[in-house]
Parts: structure tokens; C-alpha cells; sequence
């Protein structure tokens, strides 16, 4: 198995691709810690994988604090962390409030710091750790209606472009995922014709399943992509080329 004994934190992880992931994480042999906003859910997904889980709002940084807490507490350390909490708020930039500036960026951005930089040290002392970021293809393509958004995945992509040159010498390696059109819960309620229109502009013709991006999240975790530092890796089927 390729992550045997590994300790991973999944934030996100209650639900669509972060329960995917999960899932395929503890039949890889880790130890999963399902982070969420929804403490059921952590709780519900956790049960399936034999994990822990937490709640935990990553826009606050004493709850996490207290989460990385409790996980050394409980395992003694954290191989690996998934940045995987995320929001859209979507609107025109003539159109966007406040509120969802604010919120997007707190919690897909400032999220993210806050969980690296409260895990980093313990990664540090070991000599050893994954650190793998959600970002999309609208960081770096822009996309309509996604101001917020997509300002919150190019960010993505320069902090784990940044952290990947501090931290490589620690012996951590730190990479993204770059998802395209994704069929989740969400997109399922879509209008047919409007998931029509997303496949036709996909070159394989399809929209991909989380279990898409949970494979790849599984090779940036092991063994397997020791060599990859700094990367951003697109599932997109071509959308990007």
C-alpha cells in the first residue's frame, strides 16, 4: 500500500473530493484525519475510514492550532496535508459584495497559511512531509463571475511555488492540483445543456469524477512523486491546453 502508517490531515475531507479522497487515502493504508466545517460529516466520514474527525473553521487559526493539537497528541505526527477546504461565491466584479470577497479569501487562501504554517514545523522536525494544494485551472486561466476565486487559486499556486523553494531542504515537497470541470453534487444539478456546453469544451468530452483528482492527490502523497517539488499539476482532460 502506498501510504501504510502514514498520518494525513484532509481538510475539506467530509465531502465530494475530499471524501473521495479520503476514502482512497485509508484503503492506501493512512491513517486519515478528516478535517470539516461540518462537524457531522467530519464525524460520518471519518467512520468509514476508521479516522478522526474533526471540526474545524480554517479561517480561524486557534481552531487550527488546535486541530494539529489533538492529531500529534492522538498519532505523534503529520506525513502529510491536504489543503483541500474551499468555497466559490460567485459574481461579476461589478456585482461581488464585500462579504463574498472576503469570505473566498479567508477561507481558500488565508485557509491554506494557516494550515501550512501550523503544520511546517512538526513536518520540519521530522525531516519528512507532503504538502499538497488545492488550486484550478481558472488560477491561472481567469474565468467569468470568478473574481474571488480565481484570485484565491493563482494564490494558491504562488504559495506552494514559494514554499516548495523554503521547504524542499527540509525534506518536504510541497505540490498542487489543478482540477477543471469536476462532477460533483453541485454540478449534477446543473442544467443538462449547460453540461453539455462544459464537455464540448473539454477535449476528452467529459467532465472528471473526484476520483480523478483523488489519484492524483494519492501520487503526489507517495512514494512515487519524491522527485516533484514545486509543481502544478492540471486534471483538466485538455481543458487548459
Amino acid at each position: 500500500m502506498k501510504l501504510e502508517g502514514k498520518v494525513v490531515i484532509i481538510t475539506g475531507g467530509a465531502g465530494g473530493i475530499g471524501k473521495e479522497t479520503s476514502l482512497l487515502f485509508a484503503s492506501e493504508g493512512a491513517h486519515v484525519v478528516v478535517a470539516d466545517y461540518n462537524k457531522e460529516l467530519a464525524e460520518a466520514t471519518a467512520s468509514e475510514v476508521d479516522g478522526f474527525g474533526v471540526e474545524v473553521d480554517v479561517t480561524k487559526r486557534a481552531q487550527v492550532n488546535r486541530m494539529v493539537e489533538d492529531v500529534i497528541a492522538r498519532y505523534g505526527r503529520i506525513d502529510i496535508l491536504l489543503n483541500n477546504a474551499g468555497i466559490t461565491m460567485d459574481s461579476t466584479l461589478v456585482k461581488m459584495s464585500q462579504e463574498q470577497w472576503d469570505n473566498v479569501i479567508a477561507i481558500n487562501q488565508t485557509g491554506v497559511f494557516h494550515c501550512t504554517q501550523a503544520v511546517v514545523p512538526h513536518m520540519i522536525e521530522a525531516g519528512f512531509g507532503r504538502i499538497i494544494n488545492t488550486s484550478s485551472i481558472v488560477g491561472r486561466m481567469g474565468n467569468f463571475g470568478q473574481t474571488n476565486y480565481a484570485a484565491t487559486k493563482a494564490a494558491v499556486i504562488a504559495m506552494t511555488q514559494t514554499w516548495a523553494k523554503e521547504l524542499g531542504r527540509k525534506g518536504i515537497n510541497v505540490n498542487a492540483v489543478a482540477p477543471g470541470f469536476i462532477m460533483t453534487p453541485m454540478t449534477e444539478k446543473m442544467p443538462e445543456q449547460v453540461l453539455q456546453g462544459m464537455k464540448e469544451k473539454v477535449s476528452l468530452q467529459r467532465l472528471g469524477t473526484p476520483r480523478d483528482i483523488a489519484n492524483t492527490f494519492l501520487f503526489l502523497a507517495s512514494n512515487d512523486s519524491s522527485y516533484i517539488n514545486g509543481a502544478v499539476i492540471p486534471v483538466d482532460g485538455g481543458l487548459s491546453i
